[in-house]
């Protein structure tokens, strides 16, 4: 049901630093810029195997400075902090709204295990303090099938 899910809204909020994004099926997640960098699909960060990963390491206040959307499949995410390669397509992006609490948390893990800290808030505890929820997914009966 997930797998052809399209995007119907992008919108960045620069000044609290989160991509939001709402779907066809009624899913909308709020994903903090921070979380995108550090998940970043390219392969400087993800490697080309798991054990070729880099840990990202200081990126608390990172924004996005633009977006450009690729075909009708992806956003290339233009960061101020000079990374820019690697496609979010919007199944990925999809990915990390459904499951951020166990990626977020294993990146959290990953930190610690490397003896580094983040120093600022945790941006998902700012948006859930703001009462915003980082994702919605709408029950199963009330999801609407993507065209």
């Amino acid at each position: 049901m997930d797998t052809k899910v399209l995007p119907t809204e992008l919108n960045l909020h620069q000044k609290s630093r989160v991509l939001e994004i709402a779907y066809d099926n009624g899913a909308r997640f709020k994903l903090p810029c921070e979380y995108l960098r550090v998940y970043s699909p390219s392969a400087e960060v993800r490697g080309h195997t798991p054990d070729q990963a880099k840990l990202q390491i200081g990126k608390e206040h990172v924004n996005i400075k633009d977006m450009q959307q690729i075909g009708s499949y992806a956003v290339k995410i233009i960061f101020d902090d000079g990374h820019q390669s690697g496609l979010y397509d919007w199944q990925y992006l999809y990915k990390l709204g459904r499951a951020w609490q166990p990626l977020w948390l294993d990146y959290l893990q990953r930190l610690e295990t490397a003896g580094r800290s983040r120093t600022a808030p945790d941006p998902f505890e700012e948006l859930q303090a703001r009462d915003e929820a980082p994702s919605f997914i709408p029950p199963l009966e009330k999801m609407t099938e993507p065209s």
